[in-house]
């Protein structure tokens, strides 16, 4: 039940400003944010189990996020790890709007997800259900595991504290932000086929429990000449692990795709 909060505002002086939690079983192996050994020109954190990723960066301003849908009980599981998508984008050359149209018919591959792909000049987004690219505009988003902007009341919430903060966005309140733990009332539960006691865990923005929870918060403020912090947090079932900060410096002209 992960949580994906972004402006996207290209013509800005802070273009792209994202707050992300990744929620996972405690037992699945990953490495922290960081410079991949075998494709230097990613910076994310790294499932070990798929070795794929679900938020990370590449060069001239390549960005990449994933959440996994709700699967409809009965739908098999996909043969191949949906973390490989944020991968083979930040890997590749691709525009997003190419990359995700080869995408939509390579669909029945993977279960239920959805996919933030961009550049220095455009985001993009799919939702596996539908099936259909859609540049976004400017704007400030929410998505969690279900479409984008399904008003989940932990979307909410958070969402509508990133437009609090939009004007001077700091990477400790962006972090607070998403350790917000008010589960939603009864009546503004979503329905995701879980029993009431874990559907109530999982609406919390950060959710902790001894098996399964929030992995990682991670925070993005990308500036207009592409100077970029990225900081993620992570968790165990204890609480707090350590933190990731990496500054990129800005990308040149040359780098970005005309």
């Amino acid at each position: 039940m992960c949580l994906i909060e972004f402006a996207w505002r290209p013509s800005h002086a802070l273009p792209l400003i994202v707050a992300a939690n990744r929620d996972e079983f405690h037992a699945r192996p990953s490495l922290p944010l960081g410079i991949w050994q075998d494709a230097p020109q990613i910076i994310a954190g790294r499932d070990l189990q798929a070795g794929g990723t679900w938020l990370g960066l590449g060069t001239a301003g390549r960005f990449a996020a994933l959440t996994n849908i709700i699967r409809a009980p009965g739908t098999p599981a996909g043969a191949r790890s949906r973390g490989e998508l944020p991968e083979r984008y930040l890997r590749g050359e691709l525009s997003p709007q190419a990359y995700l149209t080869v995408l939509t018919g390579h669909l029945e591959h993977y279960s239920g997800f959805n996919l933030l792909v961009g550049d220095a000049r455009e985001l993009w987004y799919l939702n596996s259900n539908t099936g259909t690219p859609e540049q976004l505009s400017a704007g400030i988003y929410g998505l969690s595991n279900a479409a984008l902007d399904s008003p989940w009341p932990k979307l909410l919430r958070t969402r509508a504290a990133l437009h609090g903060c939009i004007d001077a966005p700091q990477a400790e309140i962006l972090l607070q932000l998403l350790s917000d733990p008010q589960p939603a009332a009864d009546d503004e539960l979503p329905s995701t086929g879980v029993p009431y006691e874990w559907e109530k865990k999982l609406s919390s923005a950060f959710i902790a429990s001894a098996d399964y929870g929030t992995r990682a918060s991670t925070v993005l403020i990308r500036r207009a000449d592409g100077s970029t912090d990225i900081i993620e947090r992570r968790f165990g079932p204890a609480g707090a692990l350590g933190d990731s900060r990496i500054s990129l410096p800005p990308f040149s002209q040359e780098s970005i795709r005309v």
